[in-house]
This record gives C-alpha cells, sequence and structure tokens, in this order.
C-alpha cells in the first residue's frame, strides 16, 4: 500500500476512535456519576480505542505492526475483568477480540532484529494522549503516526473536542502525508480520502512580541518556571494558552497558535514517539517546523522514545530559530 492508501485507512481509524471516546466521555464522565479520583472512564476509552484502531488497521493494512502505548496486562487478571467487558462493549467487539486488537500495538523496533521487515514502516499510536484533559471534558486526542526508515511520513490526528472556525460542532481530525500538505477533516464523515479536506497553515506572525504560546496544562509535562521565562525573554504580552494533549500541534498547525513548547522537567527524560508522531507529521505538512531545545530535529529511528532528543519546540516556523534561543538561554 501507498502511503495515501495507509493515511486513508489511518483516517477511517482514528474516526471510529474519536466516536467510542466521545460516548465514553458522554457515558461515563459528563453524566456526573464520576467520584473524584476514579480514572476508570479513560482507562475504558484508553483501552477501546486502542482496540478500535488497532482492529481496523489489521484488517485494511495488516502487513503494518503498531507501536502503541496500551498492553492488554491490566485486562487479563481477573480483578479486572468487569473493565475487560466494558471495553469490549464500547469498543463494539468480544473481549478476546478485544484483547488481541489491544495486543497488535506492543511491537518494539528497538529490540525487532536487523532482519525484522516490520520495522522498516509502522504505525505509532497513542490511543488517548491528554487522560485528564479527558477526565476534565476538556482536550484530548487520537494520535496516529506513520513512520518509515525512522522518519515520520504521516499522520492522523483526532481532536474530538478542539472547537474549529465553521464548524458548528467541536471536534476535528487532521491528516497529512508527507509532501503532500495537511488537510482537515471533521470527525464524523465517510470519505477518508486525506486530501478531500480543507487544508490547513500555520500563521505568517514572526514578531515575538505579538505570538501565541501553547503549553501543557500539567505541570510534569513541561518546566513552567522556564517556558515563563521564554514568553518573557520573547516579550510575548499575551497569556499562554494552556491545553491538553496533541492539541497542541493542532493548534500551531491551524495557524490558532504560533509556538508550543515542551521542556524537559528533569535531566535524562526520554519523550515517547507516539507523545509527538502525528503531530509533527500534521504541523510539518502545515508548513511549521519542529525541533529538540537544541534545535535538532526528532530522531525517531530508535525505538520507542525520542532517545537523542530533549525536550521539543513547535512553531509555525518564522519565529523558530529565535525560540530555540529564547529557550536555550532559559535552560541555561
Amino acid at each position: 500500500m501507498n502511503r495515501d492508501e495507509l493515511i486513508e485507512a489511518g483516517l477511517e481509524a482514528v474516526r471510529a476512535a474519536c466516536k467510542v471516546c466521545v460516548r465514553v466521555q458522554a457515558d461515563l464522565v459528563n453524566a456526573g456519576t464520576l467520584e473524584k479520583g476514579d480514572k476508570s472512564p479513560v482507562t475504558v476509552a484508553d483501552f477501546a480505542s486502542q482496540a478500535v484502531v488497532c482492529g481496523i488497521l489489521a484488517e485494511r493494512c495488516p502487513d503494518l505492526v503498531v507501536v502503541g502505548e496500551e498492553g492488554s496486562e491490566e485486562l487479563r487478571t481477573g480483578e479486572h475483568r468487569d473493565l475487560l467487558g466494558r471495553v469490549a462493549v464500547h469498543a463494539g467487539m468480544p473481549a478476546e477480540e478485544a484483547i488481541e486488537a489491544i495486543d497488535r500495538g506492543s511491537f518494539d523496533p528497538a529490540t525487532a532484529g536487523d532482519d525484522d521487515p516490520r520495522k522498516d514502516r509502522y504505525w505509532a499510536l497513542d490511543p488517548i494522549d491528554g487522560t485528564k484533559g479527558f477526565l476534565r471534558g476538556e482536550q484530548y486526542a487520537v494520535a496516529l503516526g506513520l513512520i518509515e526508515g525512522g522518519e515520520v511520513v504521516g499522520g492522523v490526528l483526532g481532536c474530538p473536542n478542539l472547537a474549529v472556525d465553521g464548524q458548528d460542532e467541536p471536534g476535528v481530525v487532521l491528516v497529512a502525508v508527507k509532501g503532500a500538505g495537511a488537510y482537515r477533516h471533521p470527525v464524523e464523515g465517510t470519505d477518508h480520502d486525506p486530501h478531500h479536506g480543507r487544508k490547513i497553515a500555520v500563521s505568517e506572525r514572526s514578531v515575538p512580541g505579538v505570538l501565541r504560546v501553547c503549553e501543557s496544562v500539567e505541570s510534569g509535562h513541561t518546566k513552567q518556571d522556564a517556558a515563563a521565562e521564554v514568553v518573557r525573554m520573547l516579550g510575548v504580552t499575551a497569556d499562554p494558552v494552556r491545553m491538553d494533549s496533541q492539541a497542541k500541534y493542532a493548534a500551531v498547525a491551524m495557524g490558532v497558535a504560533d509556538a508550543y513548547l515542551r521542556l524537559p522537567t528533569r535531566p535524562g527524560y526520554v519523550e515517547r514517539i507516539w507523545d509527538h508522531a502525528a503531530g509533527v507529521a500534521v504541523l510539518e505538512e502545515a508548513g511549521g517546523t519542529v525541533t529538540d531545545v537544541d534545535g535538532r530535529r526528532l530522531d525517531f529511528s530508535k525505538g520507542r522514545g525520542l532517545d537523542n532528543n530533549r525536550g521539543v519546540i513547535a512553531t509555525n516556523g518564522p519565529c523558530h530559530a529565535e525560540v530555540v534561543a529564547a529557550v536555550g538561554r532559559a535552560l541555561g
């Protein structure tokens, strides 16, 4: 299958998973029955989303494996059989089929042999990126990236709660194929051709003082004091836009924001590929630039982690060099 055909399958899969997540959020979170500290709804949605995506990809492109965030170990124990039942119901498949689909996401290219053809091209999946945003009824994403030869060459980024100008209902799926641009699709829809959406592009703002900066809501995901210093050094006057998940990549890709900072919170922390692959594909094809805090391109060739990189800086492009320089000064 060529890249267009693969991303078409990916769009179908991510759309289906987004619909599952919306139903779980409506049934279990927004219904007001959620007790404080109860994370079971997002656990159900996480597993069900991965089962749906991996199940569809297994049918449409069975030769490609998935590097996913979740494994089924938690669901296999007797004490979690009820959880498995809820996952199966929301995924719309028998329990054992759901487990089998989830475990299709267990591939690790770093441990595959040199002659294993599966490591040449595979998917990177985060079935729900932004679990706390999901529980708050705010931003989360279903993120699927296509990796070839250690490089991201396509992606599908579903953001069910992201409001978009010109749409009556929130929710958008952004799709990109390397060299062919990035496109916006509604979550609802049956035309999965990646190029039949509305083309998106980053902003052209280059004056640091007028930039709009995206940051994580959770302080554990970025070094917020350093990010605040970067904003001060750039002379940015607007308050940071805080949102969960790879929806931040979507915001920059659509020109709603101009930069996204994910600064390392501690020495040695390694970002996971599924947290960035889809977002990088979409943003770069929309005209943006993504590097680590040292200005190096993200290296997806090391398996499940971005072992050769520190943090992430994603921008519209024109302001990238100044943002990287400011981050360097802030981090010392």
